[in-house]
């Protein structure tokens, strides 16, 4: 069986084929539940983690680039949310405010409203810089010193959301909310289709966050097989071979943190909506190592492999710590919550996994040949760098 399965891998059509049945599969699944049911809700945040685990795949799993402040992106797609979809400017335009695209409800408010695929737009721009910016300080960085690096951006612009509202330009407004949430933010509303309304069904969030993975999807394979990816992959494996083979040391890596920044934006952006709101409370630290321990249960580098692991991270978090297991710890005379010690459970999750597998549940053909089957890691070499 396991033979099978290697070969049905290796055989050049089989992510298309598995990507079509996976999804169309998908497109299926929200008509056996409740529009409202909690099911949904939790495929949806699923679905969400998938863009932002597969954007950080790029950087940690493809170019080797350790990265613990990935939740400022998620900060910057949410914030694009709430400043050009709500009334945060409320007094822009002499309080008339600015509308493109807004749906029809939105387009009577004050602030500016635009429509969420021009927000998109303009999330994935913000974030792309602040990958470029994230990744300056690291270029001459290796290990350890770039977690550090880059686990103090992503601290720097939780202080930022945090004490934003004591920021004040000369217009008079303030760099966000600080502690109190901006809110409401328009719903999705795109051409052709009704407004997303998740008061009575979250299908149509699932749809299009399903159709933001198929996206993302397409773009990593694309650039996996692509000569950046592969360079990507040789930065990696080792830094001074890929830059004595003529691997631009610079413009690589800091396309690595622009990619991944920009595919966690979009997500930022998608949740910024569905939550219907934008607090700073949202952008902890400890988001950065939810997302992390996503890409390491499924294995770094594997596309599938990650998409699987945020699948059963995400339903832990969302299902069966706060649903299931939450009471367990009452019926050994406990007195507290199993919810409380969820970070400490992925931190369980992930040293348990380095321990007994540390390739991942599905790992990339590579790192799976170099770490059970000690393939290159002696004097032989390997060349394959495809999952």
């Amino acid at each position: 069986m396991r033979a099978r399965f290697d070969e049905f891998r290796r055989w050049k059509h089989s992510n298309l084929v598995l990507a079509i049945v996976l999804l169309g599969l998908a497109v299926l699944l929200p008509y056996f539940f409740d529009p409202r049911a909690s099911f949904m809700n939790n495929a949806v945040l699923a679905l969400a983690y998938i863009v932002m685990a597969l954007g950080l795949n790029i950087v940690v799993g493809f170019a080797g680039l350790l990265d613990l402040g990935y939740v400022a992106f998620y900060a910057f797609g949410a914030y694009s949310m709430g400043w050009f979809a709500s009334d945060f400017f409320n007094r822009v335009n002499g309080e008339e405010g600015i509308h493109l695209g807004a749906g029809q409800f939105a387009s009577t408010l004050p602030g500016i409203h635009l429509n969420f695929l021009m927000i998109l737009v303009i999330a994935v721009i913000i974030c792309a810089i602040a990958g470029v910016l994230i990744g300056l300080p690291t270029l001459r960085l290796r290990g350890d010193y770039i977690a550090i690096v880059t686990l103090a951006f992503g601290e720097i612009i939780r202080v930022f959301a945090f004490f934003g509202d004591d920021i004040t330009f000369a217009s008079g407004y303030t760099l966000t909310n600080g502690r109190d949430s901006i809110s409401p933010v328009d719903q999705i509303d795109l051409p052709l289709f009704k407004e997303f309304d998740s008061a009575f069904s979250l299908r149509p969030y699932y749809w299009f966050a399903l159709a933001m993975v198929a996206f993302v999807l397409f773009v990593n394979f694309r650039l996996r097989d692509s000569r950046l990816g592969r360079a990507w992959i040789a930065i990696r494996e080792d830094e001074i071979a890929a830059a004595s083979m003529g691997v631009p040391l610079v413009k690589t890596k800091l396309l690595a943190y622009a990619t991944g920044g920009a595919l966690g934006g979009m997500s930022g952006a998608f949740l910024g909506s569905y939550y219907n709101a934008v607090n700073a409370n949202q952008f902890q630290f400890g988001f950065s190592i939810f997302i992390l321990a996503m890409i390491i249960l499924g294995g770094l580098g594997s596309i599938w492999g990650v998409v699987l692991g945020a699948i059963l991270i995400s339903y832990i978090n969302t299902y069966f710590i706060p649903d299931v297991f939450n009471s367990l710890p009452s019926t050994f005379g406990l007195d507290f919550d199993l919810t409380q010690l969820s970070f400490g459970i992925f931190g369980f999750l992930i040293v348990l996994v380095m321990v007994l597998r540390p390739e991942g549940l599905l790992p990339e053909r590579r790192r799976r040949l170099e770490l059970v089957e000690h393939i290159g890691t002696g004097d032989e070499q390997l060349y394959e760098v495809r999952a």
